[in-house]
């Protein structure tokens, strides 16, 4: 198998799109997947890269990106060393940068004999699940999309009344990330860039234009984006397929750093669920 790890795409937001590929070379194309990473998340995320490796094994062409304002850097691709580009985040600079690896993939001649740009797939984690939903539905290269534990809008995240008028007045809201125990800042353009865009980033909107086949996998325990916001996006796209695990949580019983050699029990049925889907 081979791993290319931490080499950049030049973004179009003045900052690098830090990019992973896993595959097997053996020259047969293969269909191809993007994933992207949720909120306060990276990459290399605790199982991460073991995902990358099941899905290689299995014949998959397997990319995962930092995105360019996520907060890493192509020095340190992991955690959250820039905390001005994470509070100068916001959705449609993702959407940019998924964009940007697609082009990058489909034009690209240095996979061309093990990449099948014919069958490129999207698998979103989290708030990536809600930027997949809004590709797919305005890019016609996407084939099939998959949610994990993914989000079914954006705005209700925002703050409201008080605390929003506050955020408006100081132009920035801070957020404590719970393990790495840095503030984290949230600049007001994140919440005028929705405004200013929300047409675009309405994920039920997206869902249901949706004409490819979709996939959207839960967990029924999940505390951090609850199974409501599954069936939301199931009942907004009848002809999705959902799979729901009983006692999961919203990553699937991993955790960062995540020191196993093996995926857990509830990412291994995610993976295994997935593959199925994409190759039908």
């Amino acid at each position: 198998m081979i791993k290319e790890k931490n080499f950049t795409l030049k973004g179009k937001h003045n900052k690098p799109i830090v990019t992973d590929v896993y595959y097997q070379p053996t020259h047969k194309p293969k269909p191809i997947v993007i994933f992207c990473h949720g909120y306060k998340g990276f990459k290399d995320w605790g199982a991460w890269n073991l995902v990358a490796e099941r899905f290689a094994q299995e014949d998959f062409f397997f990319i995962k990106f930092n995105f360019s304002h996520n907060g890493g850097t192509p020095e340190e691709p992991i955690d959250f060393p820039d905390l001005e580009a994470f509070g100068n985040d916001n959705y449609t600079k993702q959407l940019d940068d998924l964009q940007t690896v697609i082009d990058w993939i489909i034009t690209t001649k240095e996979f061309s004999s093990d990449a099948d740009v014919r069958k490129l797939n999207l698998i979103g984690h989290s708030r990536g699940g809600g930027i997949v939903l809004l590709k797919a539905a305005e890019n016609k290269t996407v084939k099939k999309v998959v949610t994990w534990a993914g989000v079914s809008d954006f705005a209700s995240r925002f703050p409201e009344g008080e605390a929003l008028e506050k955020w408006k007045k100081d132009k920035v809201y801070y957020i404590e990330n719970g393990r790495t125990k840095q503030k984290m800042p949230h600049y007001i353009q994140f919440y005028e860039n929705f405004q200013a865009n929300k047409e675009r980033l309405s994920i039920q909107n997206a869902v249901k234009k949706l004409e490819i086949p979709q996939l959207i996998i839960h967990a029924k325990g999940d505390s951090s984006v609850s199974i409501s916001e599954a069936d939301k996006l199931h009942q907004w796209n009848p002809r999705s397929k959902t799979y729901f695990l009983e006692k999961s949580n919203h990553v699937f019983n991993t955790k960062h750093p995540w020191n196993s050699s093996q995926l857990s029990q509830d990412l291994t049925e995610v993976c295994k669920e997935t593959k199925a889907f994409l190759k039908a």
